[in-house]
């Protein structure tokens, strides 16, 4: 028989309920499409504009083409940080072992390596002079400095890779930003036709799509001083994926990973424009990418391109290319599709990486697409239903338009068993998707325990509750006995912070 829905507590709490909605209150408030831009802003997007034009000027580079670079870099961002490469600002000036544009533009601007960092204008000022040099060392003329296309090489010799190939993908985003055009804190470029001189950098080798372990990718191996060979998964079993943000550009990780100092490699890097995957090592290989030996030792590594507080690196194309990419791992491998072992660096290492901006509920979800047969028998079941049940220690709030009922479940994470059921008469044994429903909001928890009940053993699912409200969210699929049983908990063991919510969710079973 069903719990009795009477021995749930239903006491609300006004003053917990402010808590819950506060956060929300004040983000729909800034969130008020039509503000203005403050007047600081306003200033430093005509300043950085009129750094573009004034050192384009200075150093006879085309204006478009600097911003180009600075848009294929960092997207006009002068982050406060180095990137994994140690590069810095917007036009990302570079010092390490195989590339020095941070030491040449000191040189030849006269400014020091740190106003050269902090400094926007000075980061423009110093990138172009180094620009303007390597046009020079290749014999360029006035006439041909005035042609966008024939910048082509000088471009590529900026990336500070050493093969042609890696040269070639960062020169052409750059000149893709060119084709697109750019109009990105207060510098724009209009979309330019240009075709580029690329006779002066060869294509490189052609790749042989044998070399690779996933169809569609292209391989690029990492230098073999940057991984260790193995023979996985005899000598370890591959039962991860982790899933990392490059803080850097795609060519810029690539050549990174090629570089015999760099100690750090990726099985796979990904592109943000198009979700083009590169391998640079085999599965069988260990990669050193966790900064953890034992997630190392039995993880696949995946880098994406972009840096983890500018959403706009963050594009369908790279979440589908990297779902189906690791969809095609998880069943390669037997692995479970789910938040347990698709992980972030950030829950195996001390780094901030994939970010906050990284959509983990949209991710699992795209993971998991092709799973689905036909759906043949569901059911819903919220936190008024007689199938849900809590202990007294839970409280329910009304507070969100969010929520899937009149009412959601909430409670503070602590390291007791105290879990929200929802329990359902399952038709018959078989495979059922599970799919939650909840209110997000920034004061939820970011690691919230869902505990599936399946007839091999129960399975946890962390779902991030404070993005990604008002809609189904895949916990995945899982096999089940038929009848009347508990089916899906909320903990509250969590190691996350905020409230824990249990509002709805959905049982398909699937043919």
């Amino acid at each position: 028989m069903p719990p009795d829905p009477s021995s749930t507590s239903r006491a609300f709490s006004r003053r917990r309920a402010l808590m819950l909605g506060g956060g929300a209150l004040l983000g729909a408030v800034a969130g008020t499409s039509g503000v203005t831009l403050p007047a600081h802003a306003r200033v430093a997007a005509r300043g950085l504009a009129r750094a573009f034009d004034a050192a384009a000027a200075k150093h006879g580079v085309p204006r478009d083409l600097l911003v180009a670079i600075g848009y294929a870099e960092t997207r006009l961002n002068n982050y406060d940080e180095p990137s994994r490469t140690n590069g810095f600002g917007i036009m990302h000036l570079v010092k390490n072992s195989a590339h020095e544009t941070l030491p040449e533009a000191a040189e030849l601007t006269g400014r020091s390596e740190s106003a050269l960092k902090a400094e926007a204008g000075v980061n423009i000022d110093g990138a172009a002079a180094v620009l303007r040099e390597y046009a020079d060392d290749a014999g360029m003329s006035s006439g041909d400095r005035s042609d966008l296309g024939a910048w082509y090489p000088v471009v590529a010799r900026y990336s500070g890779a050493d093969e042609s190939s890696v040269m070639r993908l960062y020169a052409d985003a750059v000149y893709d930003a060119l084709w697109t055009g750019v109009d990105k804190r207060g510098v724009v470029v209009d979309p330019t036709p240009v075709e580029p001189d690329r006779s002066g950098v060869a294509s490189g080798p052609r790749i042989l799509s044998s070399a690779v372990d996933y169809p569609g990718a292209r391989w690029d191996s990492a230098h073999s001083s940057n991984y260790t060979s193995s023979n996985r998964p005899g000598s370890y079993p591959i039962n991860y994926v982790v899933i990392h943000v490059m803080q850097g550009t795609y060519a810029g990780s690539i050549s990174w990973f090629k570089n015999s100092s760099s100690n750090v490699s990726a099985h796979y890097c990904i592109r943000s424009s198009d979700g083009q995957i590169t391998q640079m090592v085999r599965h069988s290989d260990i990669a050193w990418h966790a900064g953890n030996s034992y997630y190392n030792q039995r993880g696949i590594g995946i880098e994406h391109e972009g840096w983890f507080d500018e959403p706009e690196w963050y594009t369908e194309e790279m979440y589908r290319s990297s779902a189906a990419l690791t969809r095609y791992i998880c069943d390669q491998y037997g692995i479970p599709k789910t938040r347990d072992y698709i992980v972030g660096h950030n829950e195996v290492s001390s780094t901030p990486c994939p970010g906050q901006i990284w959509d983990w509920n949209k991710y699992i979800r795209y993971v998991n697409e092709d799973d689905e047969g036909e759906v043949v028998w569901d059911v819903v079941v919220d936190a008024t239903s007689p199938d849900f049940s809590a202990g007294d220690s839970w409280d329910f709030s009304s507070w969100s338009d969010q929520k899937y009922g009149d009412e959601y479940g909430f409670n503070t994470p602590e390291p007791v068993s105290d879990p929200a059921w929802y329990s359902a008469d399952l038709p018959q044994a078989g495979t059922y998707r599970i799919e939650a429903w909840y209110p997000a909001n920034s004061g939820y928890n970011d690691r919230t325990p869902y505990v599936v009940a399946a007839s091999g053993g129960n399975q946890s699912v962390h779902v991030n509750q404070r993005t990604g409200g008002g809609q189904w969210h895949r916990l995945g699929t899982f096999s089940f006995d038929g009848g009347y049983q508990q089916v899906v908990g909320v903990s509250r063991w969590t190691s996350g912070e905020g409230y824990v919510i249990a509002d709805a969710v959905r049982i398909s079973r699937l043919e």
